[in-house]
């Protein structure tokens, strides 16, 4: 656990991320967002990250959900390069160099086509993005095992991908973090356990 979180940059964060997700709900649920994002942070602090890492976790949908070059732009004034490379590493539909502001917006791709480009990516991304990459991961699919225990197969509905491909989206990340991210051993051994229920639920 970190106890040396800057807390007035990272409560400067939270005010940010609260603002540009208020109107925002989690798929299919009619939850909050920002309580997707809290606990990602929060799944960073326990386990050891940064400030900017948990900055980075709190803002890792804003660029893709949120308004895109113009956001970024502005995560990097307000917040430092460190966290911009996070953010735009863990976006799917924004590329490019954070020290230059040499982006380009691709528009978004089908499912299929856009989850087998981030597993690919994976090797290419820095040590703290793929960390709060894994973070996300492992709140997303935490909620997709315990919502399917709430609802069942209904909870399919909230996806484009069919069950079997959501289980291998999972699944497959989980192999490239094992492969290219250092350390976190206690979350990639929880996100493993995840995985192996979300193929169980989408088994049935």
């Amino acid at each position: 656990m970190n106890k040396n979180i800057d807390k007035k940059k990272y409560k400067k964060a939270l005010d940010f991320a609260y603002k540009i997700h208020f109107k925002q709900s989690r798929k299919g649920t009619g939850i909050p967002y920002f309580t997707h994002l809290v606990s990602v942070s929060n799944n960073i602090i326990e386990d050891g990250g940064t400030t900017d890492e948990a900055i980075g976790g709190l803002l890792h949908d804003a660029v893709e959900d949120q308004g895109g070059l113009k956001t970024l732009i502005k995560i990097r004034k307000l917040f430092g390069s460190k966290v911009a490379k996070i953010v735009n590493e863990c976006s799917d539909t924004l590329q490019g160099d954070h020290k230059l502001y040499n982006y380009i917006i691709v528009p978004k791709p089908p499912w299929l086509a856009r989850k087998k480009k981030y597993i690919s990516d994976i090797k290419k991304k820095g040590q703290s993005s793929m960390f709060v990459s894994l973070c996300d991961k492992l709140h997303n699919g935490t909620c997709i095992v315990n919502d399917h225990k709430r609802v069942g197969k209904k909870i399919w509905k909230r996806f484009t991908a069919t069950p079997k491909q959501v289980a291998w989206y999972y699944e497959s990340l989980y192999k490239e973090f094992s492969k290219h991210l250092k350390d976190h051993i206690v979350l990639k051994d929880n996100y493993l356990m995840v995985v192996k229920k979300i193929k169980k639920a989408a088994s049935k």
